[in-house]
């Protein structure tokens, strides 16, 4: 029985004992048929659950480890011999055991999910599918499949991926609009991997700024690590928000969680979906909050708008005649409450559009014209990486896994020594063998390297059929590796 139900039979009863005490006192009979307070039941979830639980999904996604390397980065094998032959090994304190290798695939975190079309487009969070190399979607029937990532928004934390299946249970999509502080909602979800996970509770707040582009919808519905990316549901059976985020001290539930409106989260799903990508509007100013004090000094009457703290030169907002001091009031016809509202409504807005924003300035208000320009887009690290220059590597090298430049003078200087290579990417063999960026090779195949060309000589003749050795040398400490490029 829950607490709300003993408290409200308790009143009951007390109730009927007052009544009966009160018949015993000659009270009229209309004044005891008068109930003391209306008493409403709890809501009945197990519809909802039968409605919506089969649009609900698993996330599991996968990142092949880049590394079969020990604690302090050297090959198993080696710390095998080592081990065997008593050697002290470099790096690793005599207390310390070292860690078993990595197998080549590793699990990278599990979320939640559902199903946005009958056809196989699923929609989650960004950062639950964030720097995946496989996503793996379990439907509540156990079906399995690997999923397409369509594209991720991290502004929004919102993506979308596909699977290969079709006649698929989709969820319907409320109206946020009519969501109201105090509604019940339920969440489905994997906390901590539990999938299928109910839980319930009331809309807290609407409108919550914890971002620039996201008026999050607040609830105490009990989300924990795992229900990210999972449905906020009404008791109508649709899903009005993506639940995202917590407010934690200790990274478990304290009682506020934040879910993504789902108007917000369509949107950006249609130009993922669409393009892959998001664009949106910029103008090119800073923007403050305007308070009460400085609304009544300038004659603006109430605390509202962007206050403009800078302007970025040349951007559309200079050319439209922004100055330093303007609180923007509208844009587009709608009124800026407060400063939040500015970055939402820009945002949103496509590049390339001719809009009017009314400007406070020196008491009285005036429309600018403005031509919205594109924000840049976010780049990921891994993309970034791929547009610098890389050294070449010989056709032996690529075999190894490995890349590698000149060390400079000042460089061997520093480390004290003649000759070797620096390493500039070790992926593949050379990666599984421990080696990475920043290594410097002193020998390979037990013949000492002065620089890249004899670097590639000595690599050219070795046999790529057998285990190659390499000393290398990472800050002080001077180590061997064996490269297996068959493997």
């Amino acid at each position: 029985m829950s607490k709300f139900d003993g408290n409200a039979l308790r009143s009951l009863a007390f109730a009927c004992m007052f009544a009966g005490a009160a018949g015993g006192m000659g009270l009229p009979q209309a004044a005891l048929a008068q109930p003391a307070a209306a008493v409403r039941g709890l809501p009945d979830f197990t519809d909802l659950v039968d409605q919506v639980g089969p649009s609900v999904v698993n996330i599991r996604t996968v990142e092949k480890a880049s590394s079969r390397a020990s604690a302090n980065g050297m090959d198993e094998e080696m710390m095998e011999f080592f081990r065997r032959f008593g050697v002290p090994i470099p790096n690793v304190p005599r207390q310390q055991r070292p860690q078993r290798p990595q197998d080549d695939e590793q699990p990278r975190g599990v979320g939640s999910g559902f199903i946005l079309t009958a056809d196989g487009f699923v929609m989650t969070n960004a950062h639950v599918v964030d720097g995946a190399d496989e996503v793996i979607v379990t439907l509540t029937d156990k079906r399995e499949f690997k999923a397409k990532i369509i594209g991720a928004d991290k502004r929004t934390d919102v993506a979308v991926v596909k699977i290969e299946a079709s006649g698929l249970p989709a969820v319907k999509v409320g109206d946020v609009g009519r969501l109201r502080v105090g509604e019940w909602v339920m969440a489905i979800g994997s906390p901590f991997g539990l999938e299928n996970t109910v839980t319930a509770g009331i809309v807290s707040a609407k409108q919550r700024d914890t971002g620039d582009y996201l008026p999050f919808i607040q609830t105490d519905v009990a989300i924990n690590p795992g229900n990210s990316g999972g449905p906020l549901i009404n008791m109508r059976g649709e899903v009005v928000g993506i639940n995202s985020q917590i407010y934690s001290r200790s990274g478990g539930f304290m009682g506020i969680s934040f879910a993504i409106p789902m108007d917000e989260a369509i949107r950006v799903s249609e130009q993922l979906r669409a393009s892959g990508r998001v664009t949106r509007g910029r103008i090119g100013v800073q923007i403050g909050q305007v308070t009460k004090d400085v609304a009544e000094s300038i004659g603006l009457g109430k605390a509202q708008g962007a206050l403009v703290t800078g302007v970025e030169a040349g951007s559309p907002a200079d050319k439209a005649g922004v100055e330093a001091g303007d609180i923007i009031t509208r844009f587009d016809g709608k009124s800026i409450e407060k400063v939040a509202d500015l970055p939402r409504l820009v945002g949103n807005t496509k590049p390339g559009t001719k809009s009017t924003m009314t400007v406070f300035r020196r008491g009285a208000s005036r429309d600018l014209g403005i031509t919205i320009a594109e924000i840049e887009p976010d780049k990921p690290a891994a993309k970034m990486a791929e547009r610098e220059e890389k050294p070449k590597a010989s056709a032996a090298a690529q075999q190894m896994g490995l890349a590698v430049t000149e060390l400079s003078d000042a460089q061997k200087k520093e480390l004290k020594i003649k000759g070797g290579v620096l390493v500039a990417t070790a992926t593949e063999a050379a990666a599984r063998a421990g080696l990475r960026e920043g290594d410097v090779i002193l020998a390979i195949a037990n013949t000492e390297v002065s620089g890249v060309k004899e670097f590639e000589a000595v690599l050219a003749k070795a046999d790529k059929n057998k285990p190659i050795n390499v000393l290398y040398r990472r800050g002080e400490w001077a180590q061997y590796a064996l490269i297996r490029p068959g493997r």
